[in-house]
């Protein structure tokens, strides 16, 4: 038997962060907002654990992006495969990441990959040359390092 995951990562704004990695990846925002207006109407949430987000209702605290060719559930616009999910914690990120996401650029395209996730908001933290190979270590816009091979 396999199990259904999806990547959790804290965040200060999860908004900001699901756009990021959106644009970053090629993903989709995920859009939730059938789920929450079928939840505000039966009281189930109040409208305040909710914002409006580009045109339409979005949880507050929470927002997920997920790879446009994987099918979503139509009732609550959850992705049903490869997702990333950020929720909204009170406290800032304080250490290294114990798990990170290698992005692969395509052969002879690392620079130019950075360059572009520069503009989106990430930053370079080194680049590594070993026996093992090359990659860059950069951070998105929260801190959270990540490489791109």
């Amino acid at each position: 038997m396999t199990l259904h995951w999806k990547l959790v990562i804290d965040a200060a704004d999860p908004h900001a962060q699901a756009d990021f990695w959106a644009d970053a990846l090629g993903y989709l925002v995920e859009d939730n907002s059938r789920l929450i207006e079928q939840v505000l109407a039966h009281g189930g949430a109040p409208v305040e654990a909710t914002v409006e987000r580009r045109g339409r209702r979005a949880w507050r605290d929470l927002a997920a992006v997920r790879h446009p060719d994987d099918p979503c559930d139509e009732n609550s616009g959850a992705g049903l495969g490869r997702r990333i999910l950020f929720q909204r914690v009170p406290e800032a990120k304080t250490g290294k990441n114990r798990v990170h996401i290698d992005v692969h650029a395509a052969p002879g395209t690392r620079d130019a990959e950075t360059e572009r996730l520069r503009r989106l908001g990430a930053t370079v933290v080194r680049e590594v040359r070993e026996q093992g190979g090359e990659w860059v270590v950069m951070a998105d816009p929260e801190g959270n390092e990540f490489c791109v091979q």
